[in-house]
């Protein structure tokens, strides 16, 4: 597939990655009542990383040395991630966090612009401003910066380390191998981490189909998603389409968790679209100043 074919198909992907993500905020906040941090990430994306195989057994066999040991690096980095913001999602409003981990769309181009020698261009920097301050309208209800807030901000710096690594180094062809990788990575971090204390797995029914949504539906596909999509797609450019997750958080927020609808939060979620739809439908030589795949 050539990438003028592939670049719609790539947004589509990630935008439906954020729908997601989006997606489990309220279930992870319900489902920490019962299961530690450590232990509910640990069994998360072994269980992702089980069905990846499943699906491609020789997947990560066809991946050459430093492919490998790049999943692993890039798999570490989101492992850590998650486990920083679990715990401070454990710790602080699902909105606040929800914005604070949204705030990778501003630290991706700030790292991408000197780790990977890309040019940022305007238009760029004009819809990460955008998405940031839609989030913020979407999610913050006062300035408070506590244990849980810094947690996730670390997360958030990870994650932003995480698409300049993916923009580096994912290809179409070995976005299988190094998904499958990177999940058992994470798996392996959360559960020798938990390891001492012992793993605890969800008791009832409603948990275990939460625990293998989130796992098989975003964790599994999601990831593989994810590194497809940013194998067609610059790391600005993706940090803005995946800005949507606190849109889509909200909504969901509102539709099965029993938030009510606010201006506040339709305003916000116009804010980042517009950021989304401006990278989107800009003149392609305008976004495009970012490279895919700078030498190695």
């Amino acid at each position: 597939m050539t990438r003028d074919r592939a670049t719609p198909l790539a947004t589509l992907a990630l935008l439906t990655v954020a729908v997601g993500w989006g997606s489990t905020f309220f279930m992870v906040k319900d489902l920490l009542v019962r299961v530690p941090v450590l232990d509910y990430v640990g069994v998360r994306f072994a269980i992702a990383a089980a069905v990846l195989l499943a699906l491609a057994p020789r997947a990560v066999r066809r991946l050459s040395r430093a492919a490998l040991w790049q999943g692993i690096l890039l798999g570490a980095l989101y492992g850590f991630a998650q486990i920083l913001q679990t715990a401070g999602l454990h710790r602080t409003p699902a909105s606040t966090a929800g914005f604070v981990t949204g705030l990778y769309v501003v630290m991706t181009p700030l790292l991408a612009a000197p780790l990977l020698r890309q040019r940022i261009p305007r238009i760029a920097w004009l819809a990460v401003v955008l998405a940031t301050a839609g989030m913020g309208v979407l999610s913050l209800r006062g300035v408070h910066v506590g244990s849980g807030e810094l947690l996730v901000l670390a997360s958030a710096v990870l994650y932003a380390l995480h698409i300049c690594g993916l923009g580096a180094w994912s290809t179409a062809e070995t976005s299988m191998g190094s998904s499958i990788v990177q999940l058992a990575v994470i798996a392996v971090i959360s559960l020798v981490a938990a390891a001492p204390g012992g793993i605890t797995l969800p008791h009832r029914a409603i948990d275990w189909a939460s625990m293998l949504y989130m796992a098989i539906i975003v964790g599994a596909l999601g990831l593989l998603g994810q590194v497809w999509s940013q194998a067609h797609l610059p790391p600005t450019r993706s940090a803005v389409i995946m800005s949507m997750e606190p849109v889509f958080a909200a909504l969901f927020a509102v539709l099965f968790g029993g938030e009510g609808a606010t201006v506040r939060m339709v305003l916000g979620g116009l804010m980042v679209l517009a950021a989304m739809l401006l990278v989107e439908l800009a003149p392609r030589r305008h976004v495009e100043g970012e490279v895919l795949h700078p030498a190695q």
